[in-house]
């Protein structure tokens, strides 16, 4: 019997045939479209990479230079050395060559010479042009040559803290090479050649050429000249003192520019010590911004400004040092045993009395203190463009005793880096505003476009000018004990040294100390900040008006040289500074002693509490300036 034909039944055969013939195109298309849109990219990428070879052609980092313009971090153009042993015509002799030429082991280069597994062995890095062309001369095949660029540091030993170095791969490893490495370092580029599935070149065939792209040049805000001031300057320090290290910062009161900073001992940026890390890893260390330590007497400028400004005591203030005071208990001793006697605000700053301090740490209080030092900024980073800052250490204000704000007061029970403590007092003689230090001036894209560029930036506003102009006042009062003008002859100079004992294991380190000395030019209206310490000094003296002022002399003098800066008082600029003979002191008693170095004019510093002098610093028939400082030595 015969079916009937179903019109509908061959309709919905036909539907389902189109359905399924649209579907499979749909998956072909969505296919087709991750191939194309999401994939493409990857896989003509890895088509390359299997119909090309390439050499690559690294990006010449970008410049680093002073402030003037004087470069301090430049490339110059080096080659890699690459093998493909299967174009290789004779191994022994191409690998003679090679070991003999690159100073390489000969068995190594052997190896890749022969070995036909990899397409390609990189021999040796960062190849010198006289080195390269004579393996061009050579004329070797299977042996290639792609050009590579080497740092370079003309001035070696300079600013080796601040602009670190790179690797062989020329990736930044310290200082500003690291910090600014993603800006430095530029794009790479590379040449591709066609090459068969065996790594062999085709002749004939296309080649390929994407060119390097250089990295962005940096410009600091550092003076070279001044820097070489302050390193040289540095060197005699550790040389002459024996000091573990020794570091300075100079900085721009105005608007918190460094000007330079250096941290000796120190090694050539060009001869990295990479084959002992303890000592690398100690040296390239920025010890400005990372150690921290107690400042000492230093410190008394913040709580003499902080005085100043909450009006707890004033210029016409008298205060009483009998060589000790005593707070919850405990004796806190001054520097000078027989006490300094009756004295006004200003003869305390200058005497360094601890006592007086003591007392004005006590009259703030603790809030208003802790205030003080938040608006300072310590206990904060500065935000400088180094790596590894460190915020300094500030006891928890709810657990600080009054004793340990006595101690405060005069820059023990607390820690700051060098450049809180200098940034700190820039803003309490330039008027009182805290500025955010920097060192970077400008980048500029290898094309001359200017990418970013720094300016002043002020935090915020901590004293009032009168604040600042008084201390101003006091400041040049302290350094000019033997006469005004006499710091450095002829220049008004404002500063305060500072001596203060160091710990370890949270006990006080017998015999190790950190002397230290901050300077302000012109005294009344400061441009520039020095501070200028020195860890351990090892030479017998440990006072910072003996270990680290005279340095300090040196560096502002180097100065007013190099920039041209005419002295204030011309007349006292030419006279020769006198000169006397160191008397005999030991075995005399202290108020003998002390009442003798007065009648001559000459500075002291006492070391000890005995009544008696058992050593004396300089020794007896020495001859000194009468602006020197000596330290008398008791029981």
């Amino acid at each position: 019997m015969l079916k009937k034909f179903n019109l509908h039944s061959q309709q919905k055969r036909i539907l389902a045939l189109i359905l399924l013939i649209s579907f499979i195109f749909c998956i072909l298309l969505i296919r087709l479209g991750v191939v194309q849109l999401i994939n493409g990219a990857w896989l003509q990428s890895k088509a390359t990479d299997q119909w090309t070879r390439d050499l690559p052609l690294k990006a010449e980092r970008g410049k680093i230079y002073d402030s003037k313009g004087s470069a301090l971090a430049v490339s110059y153009t080096t080659y890699n050395i690459y093998t493909r042993a299967r174009e290789i015509e004779n191994p022994k002799e191409t690998a003679t060559f090679l070991s003999n030429i690159l100073d390489l082991n000969y068995q190594n280069v052997y190896n890749k010479v022969t070995n036909k597994k990899q397409s390609e062995f990189l021999i040796k890095m960062q190849v010198e042009e006289e080195i390269a062309k004579e393996i061009i001369d050579k004329n070797l095949s299977g042996v290639y040559l792609s050009q590579n660029t080497k740092r370079y540091y003309p001035y070696g030993d300079l600013l080796t803290q601040i602009l670190g170095f790179t690797t062989i791969d020329n990736i930044g490893q310290a200082g500003i090479e690291l910090y600014y490495n993603d800006i430095l370092k530029g794009t790479d580029g590379k040449s591709l050649v066609q090459s068969d599935i065996t790594g062999q070149e085709l002749d004939n065939t296309l080649s390929y050429y994407i060119p390097a792209i250089a990295g962005c040049d940096i410009t600091l805000t550092i003076d070279a000249k001044i820097q070489l001031i302050v390193e040289q300057a540095l060197n005699k320090v550790m040389l002459e003192q024996q000091a573990k290290s020794a570091t300075a910062i100079i900085m721009k009161a105005n608007s918190g520019e460094i000007v330079a900073m250096s941290t000796k001992p120190s090694f050539d940026l060009n001869d990295v010590p990479r084959n002992d890390p303890s000592l690398l890893l100690e040296t390239v260390k920025n010890k400005a911004v990372v150690d921290v330590y107690e400042p000492g007497s230093t410190f008394k400028i913040l709580t003499m400004a902080a005085t100043l400004e909450e009006s707890t005591a004033n210029e016409n203030s008298r205060f009483y040092c009998g060589g000790s005071c005593t707070v919850d208990g405990e004796r806190i001793k001054c520097w000078k045993s027989i006490g300094h006697g009756s004295q006004t605000l200003a003869e305390g700053l200058a005497n360094s009395c601890n006592c007086v301090f003591v007392d004005l740490a006590l009259r703030l209080g603790v809030d208003t203190f802790y205030n003080y030092f938040s608006d300072f900024g310590l206990g904060q980073k500065t935000g400088v463009e180094i790596s590894g800052e460190s915020a300094g250490i500030i006891m928890n204000k709810s657990t600080a005793k009054r004793v340990d704000l006595a101690r405060m007061g005069f820059g023990q029970a607390i820690a700051v880096t060098p450049l809180q403590l200098i940034t700190a007092v820039c803003s309490a003689v330039n008027g009182g505003t805290l500025y955010k230090p920097y060192m970077i001036e400008k980048i500029v894209s290898p094309d001359g476009i200017t990418i970013e560029e720094n300016t002043k930036t002020p935090i915020r506003q901590v004293v009032s000018s009168q604040t600042s102009s008084i201390l101003n006042e006091m400041l040049e009062g302290v350094v000019s004990k033997t006469g005004k003008y006499t710091f450095v002859p002829g220049y008004e100079i404002g500063g305060k040294t500072g001596t203060s004992q160091k710990y370890e294991n949270g006990s006080i380190a017998r015999g190790k100390y950190v002397s230290s000395f901050i300077g302000t030019y012109p005294a009344s209206n400061p441009e520039y900040v020095m501070l200028l310490l020195v860890d351990e000094p090892g030479a017998g003296a440990y006072y910072g008006s003996v270990v680290a002022s005279p340095y300090a002399k040196e560096i502002f003098s180097g100065m007013f040289e190099y920039l041209g800066i005419e002295p204030d008082d011309p007349t006292l600029a030419s006279e020769e500074i006198e000169t006397i003979t160191m008397p005999d002191l030991i075995g005399q008693s202290l108020t003998k002693a002390v009442k003798r170095l007065a009648e001559l004019g000459i500075q002291y510093e006492i070391d000890g509490n005995g009544l008696t002098i058992t050593n004396q610093l300089p020794p007896a028939g020495t001859k000194i300036k009468i602006t020197d400082t000596v330290v008398i030595c008791t029981d």
